[in-house]
């Protein structure tokens, strides 16, 4: 039986306006719809348009034409304001650098999502971030800053933020791609992890073969289309 359709694109287009003149298209007309649940690899060759699509997914770039709709919202239109409320409340972002704050330490930084969403306490929000850091396997870090943090370390770190504020989606741009490979098997563990234990829905972009083959379903981009959309069960 299906489940319920967490994310639809209809027909969407992104252009680059290079000059008054002269426009770049990066995506010519894409339609898609993502399932609760579904764990998804989106591939293809540099330049294919592959970080435009996740960041058109989770609102931080806007299509040129056509509609982005999340958990049965259009999310298009809504305001930049709307959007980071959204954002934070609905998406998980983990990108290839980790974008801890130096300054604070493992807890405080997975505890700042739900600093700004303002719906938990003082205390709620501390068990959970100790809680997200136990699941990711750094109970013995959580006073540890970036710095004190291997590579690995850190990108946990930011799976366990990106989780925060319970998302509907977990998006990952190349989560991987400034780990070793051992560390990096670590962090897509990490990720089968939540889809299966908790049905969470990921969607993440890589050029990593091995990887990619290890979600359910994988996307292939070339020029901003669509060339394969296959399940890998």
């Amino acid at each position: 039986m299906s489940k319920p359709v967490i994310l639809k694109l209809v027909s969407v287009r992104r252009e680059l306006e290079l000059s008054r003149d002269i426009r770049q298209t990066i995506i010519p007309g894409l339609s898609l719809k993502i399932e609760e649940g579904e764990f998804i690899s989106i591939t293809g060759p540099s330049g294919s348009g592959k970080s435009t699509l996740l960041y058109i997914m989770g609102g931080l770039d806007r299509p040129t034409f056509g509609e982005v709709w999340l958990d049965g919202v259009n999310i298009t239109d809504k305001s930049e304001n709307e959007m980071s409320i959204l954002r934070n409340r609905k998406i998980g972002f983990i990108y290839q650098f980790h974008f801890l704050l130096p300054e604070f330490t493992a807890v405080e930084n997975v505890s700042m999502p739900m600093m700004i969403d303002n719906s938990r306490t003082k205390v709620e929000i501390r068990e959970r971030a100790e809680m997200l850091l136990d699941r990711v396997g750094l109970e013995d870090r959580y006073h540890y800053r970036p710095s004190q943090l291997s590579g690995g370390q850190q990108q946990r770190v930011a799976v366990a933020r990106s989780l925060a504020n319970n998302p509907k989606i977990v998006l990952g741009d190349e989560p991987t791609g400034n780990l070793d490979s051992r560390s990096g098997n670590q962090v897509y563990e990490l990720f089968e992890q939540l889809n299966e234990e908790f049905d969470q829905t990921v969607i993440f972009v890589t050029h990593d073969e091995d990887f990619a083959r290890r979600a359910k379903r994988r996307i292939h981009l070339v020029d901003g289309k669509i060339e394969s959309d296959s399940k890998l069960e």
